[in-house]
């Protein structure tokens, strides 16, 4: 990896790709140090000090910003709202015939969709800002802060107004930088930032545990730690590689004098076909129901069910429905993501076939009794990959989520693969050596 990026930066177009993307990356981390309008600066420190990494459920989502959410900044939003909007956006292709026909009709249904995805973007920016206000002005924001209900000294209307639009012109900028490094960096932008977001938090995630620790000074901790994160990445780097390689063998065709067909190629099944999706959709549902819990008034007795057994990361019911969501949603998403009914009527169409499976029906058999049996390895890993680091972190001191906890980890190690294959793709373009010399 290391070799692909020094060879990157001895050719002169990949070197102005690479400094770009760094300018932009430059750009997005000061945002996330610019508070907004607004805020009073010295109680968020306080409060960020007195909490000391239990965020509760504000965590995932502090994460995702590279720590803006907590400290409020232009950029507190970071890239959710987008990758919510794209959720929901793919999603909705499946179930609404328009969006299905655009994405059929190639370049140009794409564009509309994604100029859909920007639309609901902002709209959803908008109503996270809100909620993020609301939350910093009633105290909820940080509990257990003592002046949790300072952050915000002027609660006029005019002030709110003001933060909000603020916070979703960071959102429509970020999202803007993202595109912007699809378009003349390296890289998908948006998983770039997602990517430096998270990996932002690694030192002092990783400094927090040292100073906590007993052993050695905390020196014992760290490096144990680290070793065990060092591990995690090789396994998911290992398992995101693994895939099933169906054969298709096409058929040869004589058009004229000239024939055609007659190739041998595969469909690659990954065995984590769903990626992290299911992981994100897992953690979403369960803080609903803490949310709910954090703003209801009164001890009511569901109240108090929901406060001692979703909330806590390290509850048995909470691991045991966070386990068995994301297989759930690992199954429905490659459900919704992969049609063996439409693979096998465009192999049929240009004259392909799996040898030993005859065409139409039972080739769209066939590679769905494939896919659900590889689905459920990924989905079990996918599970354990999610529950098993932070178990193990959480006897550290680290919290919940810990950069080597299941969905940044997943989230750093595919966005890694996906941006140095495309380096080396490029770079081979660039030295490709002719037959002839």
């Amino acid at each position: 990896m290391l070799t692909a990026f020094a060879r990157a930066f001895k050719t002169p177009d990949l070197r102005k790709k690479l400094l770009f993307t760094l300018g932009i990356i430059v750009v997005y981390r000061l945002g996330t140090h610019i508070p907004i309008p607004g805020v009073d600066y010295q109680n968020v420190q306080t409060c960020i000090d007195v909490a000391k990494g239990n965020q509760g459920l504000f965590g995932l989502v502090n994460m995702f910003s590279g720590g803006a959410l907590l400290q409020i900044t232009i950029f507190a939003l970071g890239i959710m709202p987008y990758i919510t909007a794209s959720i929901i956006l793919q999603l909705l292709t499946v179930v609404i015939p328009r969006l299905e026909a655009l994405k059929k009709e190639g370049q140009a249904g794409t564009a509309k969709i994604t100029q859909y995805t920007r639309y609901l973007t902002v709209a959803l920016a908008i109503l996270q800002g809100t909620g993020l206000v609301a939350t910093a002005r009633s105290g909820a924001l940080f509990s257990g802060c003592p002046v949790a209900n300072q952050i915000v000294p002027d609660q006029s209307i005019f002030v709110t107004i003001t933060m909000v639009i603020v916070m979703t012109a960071g959102t429509a900028v970020v999202m803007w930088l993202g595109e912007l490094i699809t378009d003349r960096g390296i890289g998908n932008g948006m998983s770039i930032l997602m990517f430096i977001s998270i990996a932002a938090t690694f030192p002092s995630a990783l400094w927090a545990i040292k100073q906590q620790g007993t052993l050695a000074d905390g020196w014992i901790e760290f490096g144990t730690v680290v070793l065990v994160g060092l591990f995690m990445v090789g396994l998911v780097v290992f398992v995101e590689q693994a895939q099933r390689r169906i054969p298709v063998q096409y058929a040869k065709r004589m058009i004229g004098r000239r024939a055609y067909g007659g190739t041998s190629t595969y469909i690659p099944l990954k065995v984590n076909q769903a990626g992290v999706i299911p992981v994100i959709f897992a953690s979403s549902l369960l803080y609903i129901p803490a949310l709910i819990a954090q703003f209801s008034s009164g001890n009511s007795s569901w109240k108090t069910w929901i406060e001692a057994h979703l909330v806590r990361g390290d509850h048995p019911i909470y691991i045991t429905l966070y386990f068995l969501l994301i297989v759930f949603f690992a199954f429905f998403y490659v459900a919704i993501s992969f049609n063996p009914e439409e693979v096998a009527d465009n192999m049929k169409k240009y004259g392909g076939f799996i040898p030993g499976i005859r065409a139409g029906r039972p080739t769209a058999e066939y590679l769905s009794y494939v896919l659900n049996r590889i689905t459920w390895p990924g989905s079990l890993y996918l599970g354990l990959i999610a529950l098993v680091p932070t178990m193990a972190l959480v006897g550290f001191g680290a919290n919940q989520n810990f950069p080597f906890g299941g969905t940044s980890i997943l989230i750093i190690v595919g966005v890694g693969l996906e941006t140095v294959k495309q380096i080396e793709s490029q770079l081979q373009q660039r030295n490709y050596e002719g037959f002839l010399r």
